[in-house]
Order: structure tokens, then C-alpha cells, then sequence
């Protein structure tokens, strides 16, 4: 028994395992990877819900337990979305305002903040910080003075309310623009006047090419808003034929409340464009949000 003691004295205590960085690097690139699959998981969760439910006949919808796989599938709920709503009629209206929106933004958001960028004028400055102070009133507190001013006009019920206030710019997107333009070396201007170009084509030829990142922040923006705006159409239109996508499946909804798979089936389609948009754009997209802040 003392020998046996003598021996557990003599013996060195147990190391801890350490590990080595190459592990430790691999470790932390596992929880990484880990923890972006699941909150990826958590983002397409919904995504794949309304997938399924698109493809689900009406009793499947409320069936329980849910089914989250569709058995069969009803691959002719995307057909009939269009044959119980004029949906593709709802496509054309919200393809048509994107087009003018976008045509009104880039017209004048980039015009006014070329003027802010690279013009030297009297009271450029408090012009600027005037039109900065637009962005903290919110869009609810002239809802009614705009309604007001639109009705007096005889635009309700019409597009005009709806892409007309694009020819006047966004603040937001004058900002950005200016911004961009601003880190552009005068010295190309000046190299440009020289060789006897005009402001007009120093703009053009000159500045818009080279501001193309920021143009396609514009684009993206002014599509994605104009698509999903469902503000704005409820309070200016009222004539069915006139609805937007956003408008037209809450009108399809009151009408068909029971319908949700065909519900889910025109959300789905309607989800279609931004994606693929931001997908081709991408790129482009995040290029010009990363300069954007650095030269911001």
C-alpha cells in the first residue's frame, strides 16, 4: 500500500489537451459555417412555406399535421391564379411604374446631385442640408397634404400620383449619388473643359460613366420600392384594372379569402423579379454599397 503511494505521488498530474491553431482555425471555421446554415435556414424557412403552400390543393393548406411536402402537387395553382384575377394585368401596371419611376430617378437624381458635387455655387451648401432635412419628416406626416394636393389636381385614380414625384428625385438617392460623384478627381473635369467639352458633356461623357456602381444602387432601390409599394396604390387608385401587384393580391385575397394556396402561387410569382434582379445585380450591388462607404 505505501509503495502503491509513493508511486501516485511520484507520477506527473495529467496535461490538459491544448490544441493547435490549424485546429483551432478549423474549429471556429466549422461554428462559422454552422451558425450561417442555420440562420439561413431560419431566412428560407418562410420562403419554402409559401413554395409549399403554392403547390397545395385547399384541403392540404389547413391540413394537420402540415404537410411540408405537397401531395400530390398542384402545378395548376399558378394557372388559375391568372384565370381567377387579372393578374397578368396587375404585372403590366407594376412593370409600367417601375419603368417611369426609374426613368424619373435617374433623370433627376442624377442632374441635381451632379449639381451638388461638382458645381461651385452661392448657397450650395444650405441647399444641400435643406434638402437633407426632407429625410426626418416622414412619408406618413405628408400623406395627407399630398393626397390633398393630388386630389385637386384630378390625379386620383390615375398613375400620374405614383410616378410623377420621381422627376423631382429622391433625397436619399440625391445623397448617395453625390457622395459617389464627390470622390471622382476634378481633375477629370478639368481635362474635359480643356479639350472644349461642355458641363452637359462633362456629364455625360464623363461623370455618368464613371458613377455607373451608384446608378444601379438607384436602379435596385427604385424598383424593389415602386414593386412592393402598397401604400400608395391602395390610396390613389380605385379602379381594379389599375391595381399593382401588392394592390392586386390583397384584392385577390378579399375575394378569394379561402384560396390561400392561390394566394401563395401569385406572392410566389410576384417574389420572382426583385430576386432575380438582385441576383444579376449583385455584383454591381454590393460593389457600390462597399464604396459607398468608404469614400462617403
Amino acid at each position: 500500500m505505501a509503495a502503491t503511494q509513493s508511486y501516485d505521488r511520484g507520477r506527473a498530474p495529467a496535461q490538459p489537451m491544448r490544441l493547435t491553431p490549424k485546429q483551432v482555425e478549423t474549429i471556429e471555421k466549422v461554428l462559422g459555417y454552422a451558425t450561417l446554415i442555420a440562420v439561413a435556414c431560419l431566412l428560407v424557412l418562410p420562403l419554402y412555406w409559401m413554395l409549399a403552400t403554392a403547390l397545395k390543393t385547399p384541403e392540404q393548406t389547413f391540413a394537420l399535421p402540415p404537410e411540408w411536402v405537397p401531395n400530390p402537387m398542384a402545378w395548376d395553382n399558378f394557372v388559375r391564379v391568372f384565370e381567377e384575377v387579372p393578374f397578368g394585368r396587375f404585372i403590366l401596371n407594376t412593370v409600367i411604374l417601375v419603368a417611369l419611376n426609374i426613368v424619373g430617378e435617374l433623370f433627376a437624381v442624377t442632374l441635381v446631385a451632379y449639381g451638388f458635387a461638382r458645381l461651385r455655387f452661392p448657397g450650395r451648401s444650405i441647399l444641400f442640408l435643406l434638402m437633407l432635412s426632407t429625410l426626418m419628416i416622414p412619408y406618413h406626416v405628408t400623406l395627407v397634404p399630398r393626397f390633398i394636393l393630388f386630389s385637386r389636381l384630378g390625379w386620383v385614380n390615375t398613375y400620374l400620383p405614383l410616378f410623377v414625384p420621381a422627376f423631382t428625385g429622391s433625397s436619399f438617392l440625391i445623397f448617395m449619388v453625390r457622395q459617389y460623384m464627390m470622390s471622382i478627381p476634378f481633375d477629370l473635369d478639368e481635362a474635359a473643359y480643356i479639350d472644349g467639352a461642355s458641363r452637359l458633356q462633362v456629364f455625360w461623357h464623363v461623370i455618368l460613366p464613371l458613377s455607373r456602381p451608384a446608378l444601379v444602387l438607384v436602379v435596385v432601390f427604385t424598383f424593389v420600392g415602386v414593386w412592393n409599394d402598397f401604400l400608395q396604390p391602395l390610396i390613389y387608385l380605385n379602379d381594379p384594372n389599375l391595381f399593382t401587384i401588392s394592390l392586386g393580391l390583397s384584392f385577390f385575397q378579399d375575394v378569394r379569402d379561402t384560396n390561400w394556396n392561390l394566394l401563395m402561387a401569385g406572392s410566389l410569382m410576384a417574389s420572382i423579379p426583385p430576386l432575380l434582379l438582385f441576383f444579376f445585380a449583385q455584383r454591381q450591388l454590393i460593389g457600390g454599397i462597399a464604396i459607398e462607404g468608404l469614400k462617403g
